[in-house]
């Protein structure tokens, strides 16, 4: 069971909704997270049972951050919308750079996560179990 963390712009919320309704079948058996907004939007659309955070601009970017930098979140998929300025802007960054210093594969646009979703459906993810092995405290 991996730690899978969804993350919506508003703009995107509804691109991330279909995404994950798409492969819900995936998705089961994983322990998700969401921001606020977003995961109650999956919930209404989906069965998936989603610990939610609190909204990004009043700190679920930062509180799942905090998963990441204790290295207890395996996979990331962040549809940020480009065109947008965003009030938490350097809540974004500091969760994407927490990413790339604990090697955590972070999507940020619809491409990369179909990619990341077809490798976790191969299980292509499993080296994240040896993480998990080697770090006491973690399902």
């Amino acid at each position: 069971m991996l730690s899978i963390a969804l993350i919506a712009h508003d703009r995107k919320k509804d691109e991330m909704v279909n995404f994950v309704t798409a492969y819900e079948h995936v998705f089961e058996g994983h322990k998700l997270y969401a921001t606020g907004t977003t995961g109650t939007r999956i919930m209404g659309n989906t069965k998936l049972d989603i610990h939610r955070f609190m909204s990004g601009p009043l700190g679920g970017d930062q509180q799942i951050g905090a998963l990441v930098a204790k290295n207890e979140m395996d996979l990331i998929i962040f549809l940020r919308d480009p065109l947008m300025a965003q009030p938490h802007e350097p809540d974004i960054i500091a969760l994407l750079r927490l990413c790339d210093v604990q090697g955590i594969p972070c999507a940020t646009n619809i491409a990369t996560a179909e990619l990341l979703v077809r490798a976790l459906d191969r299980g292509d993810f499993a080296w994240r179990e040896l993480v998990h092995k080697y770090k006491p405290g973690i399902e």
